[in-house]
């Protein structure tokens, strides 16, 4: 619930493209944005003949902003932009072509550009990005995200249906190509989020933190991600905030979850938006059968203020700030009851109370300048803070979490081939935890200063080169490394391409390590990455295949006097200070993925099919042999398709998934050694199903929307729990989601009147 509603900020923009008396998008948005300044930009593309060309792709450059020329070669699209700007088409048999533009607000129409013919378009590097018509367009964007039936308009989740990624209703994260959760860090403007997600009891997924429309770009890299960005082993999923609002507004809205609001206040130079929302899901649970006890059901709210000023043509400021508190109690199956585990929780017997308040704080600045369309200048901070006074049974645990950071980073386009970024970042962040009843108090802090340097190069039209390398230093852990990247792009047709991708990245071991009395901290671990692709995209329609290989080295391991003794797969978990621990855990990753997307051959659909191979396993954390970790599927795959009837104004989206079990340990198996993980869990089916009814009262703009995840009803098992009696007995019982079939309805509206014009 914590990030979707911003709904009628896109009223106008779809309506425009659809020629409905009505606009939005749809489902369950839940904290309001505001719309963004649009202006539209129009021409035509020739060759030196006067010719048109068709199919042109043409682009504000370092935006998402753009369109395709039609058969007679004209081209029209909207955009945020303001001040100087350059207007760049692409062709497969012409050279790139250059304009710049200066938009001030006002209509740009008439535009020509001739383009050079037998030279082909430039080749972009694509390997491990999901991107198409250029390095920062993505194939899912703001608009895919919350249209997806399934995703319950939050960001992750939507990306739990790209390619090599994993389904998972238990566990909060990404969990990409092999990686543990940890091991994926989101980005927003350049800056890490921490606590990404709102706080929830284990074994209970909740959503992320982030609304889709806040965002005008979601860039997700699930591997060889530029050196821009360091501290994660597997992947990056990057949010590029909105810039100003298009126009003062009001948006209310109301569903099963609680009541929202928002308003939005432009200036000619900047604007304002706040908003809150009040949860409260006693509804939904009243309505749909639960598989824990909630006896304090979720309930919490939140709000924020966004402020955005251009102080010239070619400057943008902006600075967020957000918040949220959010409280539940929940009866759930003991997490450290189990496989024998003799810590103090497993005293408390098979079921206990968890309670918890989590208050949350973000906020981010950030200022971009361009110096003469030759020069970016970027620079940003941000501060974090989340604290969570939690209870298991009788004994309170408080857990605080803190963040700063600073980046500062400039490029040089030296020339319309050749680029060369520099910069460098500060993090500063720690975690604290404590539980007087036992008197626990531990705490770690913990400095990295990172540098990076990245060159982008295009000797030739059909070959790209991007090399790269990241420095960065530990202050806690006194230990600097250096990370190589490097990728590169062929073209290998006039819509074709091949892609390679490789690279070094490092990330500090799990918070759980440095929050233990062990005597000895771990230092960091590294993943190399080898990637691999082929990609063809013609008239809205992407094919591409990519092969990886991931090598994992210098994993934390711990070692245990009685090795048959103990499984306990739980980060809430206190090590005991008598185990041994070193960074002699290793494991690799191998996999093949598929995509299809085609928005072309069914006039007003979109639907796109994704399937992940993969083949892994580790000896980390305290696996006792190499093993297949419990949160992988071997086969992932994903059918999303969206539909819009004119005639009834609704837009229909469904979805289907599906994976193969995972992994789990069965301890009544002797010995450990040959018997660990060897178990696999029923294979998983998800149907969702959305729709959204757009309506209009007067000059009044409205969405109705409802969303059934889980149709067929059927009774997910992500893992088994095995609880001893104490004579050696285990009752094994089934893990699964919180629920399995929820139904969610709502409405939002717009109070902001829009003229025939806009329509």
């Amino acid at each position: 619930m914590w990030a979707a509603i911003a709904l009628q900020s896109q009223i106008s923009k779809i309506c425009m493209r659809l020629k409905l008396p009505l606009l939005s998008i749809l489902p369950l948005l839940l904290i309001s944005v505001s719309t963004w300044a649009q202006t539209r930009i129009s021409g035509k593309v020739v060759d030196m003949k006067d010719k048109p060309i068709k199919g042109a792709s043409v682009s504000l450059d370092n935006t998402l902003d753009g369109g395709t020329t039609d058969s007679a070669g004209f081209f029209s699209f909207e955009t945020t932009e303001t001040g100087n700007q350059t207007l760049v088409a692409n062709d497969a048999t012409h050279s790139t072509m250059g304009m710049p533009l200066v938009i001030t607000g006002a209509p740009i129409t008439g535009l020509v550009l001739k383009m050079r013919t037998a030279v082909l378009e430039t080749v972009t590097i694509t390997a491990g990005s999901f991107a198409s018509g250029g390095r920062a367009a993505t194939v899912m964007s703001p608009l895919d995200i919350v249209t997806t039936a399934g995703s319950n308009g939050d960001v992750v989740k939507a990306m739990q249906m790209m390619p090599g990624t994993q389904q998972n209703n238990t566990d909060n994260g990404l969990f990409v190509r092999g990686g543990d959760a940890y091991e994926a860090a989101v980005i927003v403007d350049g800056i890490v989020a921490q606590s990404a997600f709102a706080s929830g009891p284990p074994g209970v997924a909740t959503r992320s933190r982030f609304n889709a429309f806040q965002y005008q770009g979601v860039q997700f890299s699930s591997g060889g991600y530029s050196a821009r960005y360091g501290q994660a082993l597997s992947a990056v999923l990057e949010l590029n905030s909105t810039d100003l609002a298009d126009k003062s507004n009001v948006n209310l809205g109301i569903n099963m979850g609680g009541l929202y609001a928002s308003g939005t206040k432009r200036w000619k130079k900047s604007s304002l938006d706040v908003g809150g929302s009040y949860t409260n899901l006693q509804p939904l649970y009243a309505l749909a059968s639960s598989n824990f006890n909630f006896y304090q059901v979720p309930v919490g709210g939140g709000a924020y203020a966004r402020y955005a000023w251009t102080p010239n043509k070619n400057g943008i400021f902006k600075a967020t700030i957000s918040t949220t508190y959010n409280k539940s109690g929940i009866t759930i199956p003991n997490p450290s009851s189990v496989y024998g585990d003799t810590g103090f929780m497993s005293k408390l017997g098979d079921r206990i109370n968890y309670e918890t308040k989590d208050k949350y704080l973000f906020a981010t600045a950030t200022y971009k300048q361009m110096f003469k369309t030759k020069y970016s200048l970027l620079a940003a901070v941000s501060g974090s803070y989340d604290s969570n006074s939690n209870k298991f049974g009788p004994y309170p645990l408080k857990t605080e979490e803190y963040r700063t950071q600073g980046r500062i980073e400039g490029k040089d386009f030296i020339n319309n081939r050749l680029s060369l970024m520099v910069g460098s970042d500060v993090q500063l962040y720690g975690v604290g935890k404590q539980m007087d009843s036992f008197h626990f108090r531990k705490s770690f802090d913990e400095k990295i200063v990172s540098a990076f340097a990245e060159v982008e190069w295009t000797p030739k039209y059909w070959l790209a080169i991007r090399p790269g390398l990241r420095y960065e230093y530990s202050a806690m852990l006194k230990t600097a490394v250096l990370a190589p990247r490097f990728s590169a792009a062929i073209k290998t047709g006039p819509n074709s391409q091949a892609s390679l991708a490789g690279g070094l990245f490092y990330q500090d071991a799990p918070n759980l390590y440095y929050l233990s009395d062990i005597t000895k901290t771990p230092g960091m671990s590294y993943a190399a990455h080898y990637i691999a692709n082929w990609q063809y995209s013609k008239s809205d329609r992407t094919f591409r295949i990519e092969a990886y290989h991931k090598d994992y080295q210098h994993l934390v391991r711990e070692y245990y006097p009685n090795a048959d003794s103990v499984f306990v797969f739980n980060r809430n978990r206190i090590l005991n200070p008598s185990i041994g621990i070193d960074n002699t855990g290793h494991g690799y990753a191998d996999g093949l993925e598929l995509f299809w997307r085609d928005k072309k051959s069914i006039k007003n659909a979109d639907y796109w099919v994704t399937y992940s191979f993969i083949n892994t396993e580790r000896l980390y954390e305290n696996f006792p042999v190499l093993a297949t970790p419990t949160f992988i599927a071997k086969h992932n795959f994903n059918v999303v398709g969206k539909y819009f009837i004119d005639k009834i104004h609704t837009n229909v989206s469904a979805t289907y998934s599906y994976r193969t079990g995972f992994p789990y340990y069965d301890p009544t198996l002797k010995p450990l050694k040959d018997n660990f993980l060897t178990g696999t869990t029923p294979d998983y089916h998800n149907v969702a199903l959305t729709f959204a009814y757009l309506h209009s009262f007067g000059k009044w703009f409205s969405v109705f929307y409802a969303q059934v995840d889980n149709v067929l009803n059927t009774k997910t098992v992500s893992g088994y729990r095995f609880v001893p009696d104490g004579n050696g007995v285990y009752t094994k019982q089934s893990v699964g989601p919180a629920l399995y079939r929820t139904i969610f309805v709502g409405a939002n509206f717009s109070l902001t009147q829009f003229s025939k014009d806009e329509l």
